[in-house]
């Protein structure tokens, strides 16, 4: 997040580019942020024979939750790619980290 700017020189001097890439960042950190957590959250799932279940999570988080929103933010209210990256964080990725959390907490018994 910090080298922002300096990562999009590395590649163009268009200021365009430059600045989109600026805006973009943020979504990035969090789609990274997200992505490494249901990383682990599948790994630890996977490793307690819930292969299955994780394999429909994942469809129906990414194809149809995420794909869905992402179009509805993208494209019908014009947001574009920040709309599309959204829907697809939000719809997608957001929900497959809290149903993975969620399945690992009941595999392992932890009480709230």
């Amino acid at each position: 997040m910090l080298l922002k700017n300096k990562i999009a020189l590395a590649f163009t001097s268009d200021a365009d580019v430059i600045h989109e890439v600026d805006s973009l960042s943020p979504l990035l950190a969090i789609s990274i942020l997200l992505n490494n957590v249901q990383l682990v959250l599948s790994g630890v799932a996977v490793v307690s024979g819930s292969q299955t279940k994780i394999a429909y999570v994942n469809l129906g988080c990414y194809y149809i939750i995420g794909l869905h929103l992402g179009f509805l933010t993208g494209w019908v209210l014009k947001l574009g790619i920040k709309g599309i990256w959204c829907g697809m964080i939000l719809g997608g990725t957001f929900t497959q980290t809290v149903t993975l959390a969620t399945i690992t907490i009941n595999l392992t018994g932890i009480k709230s």
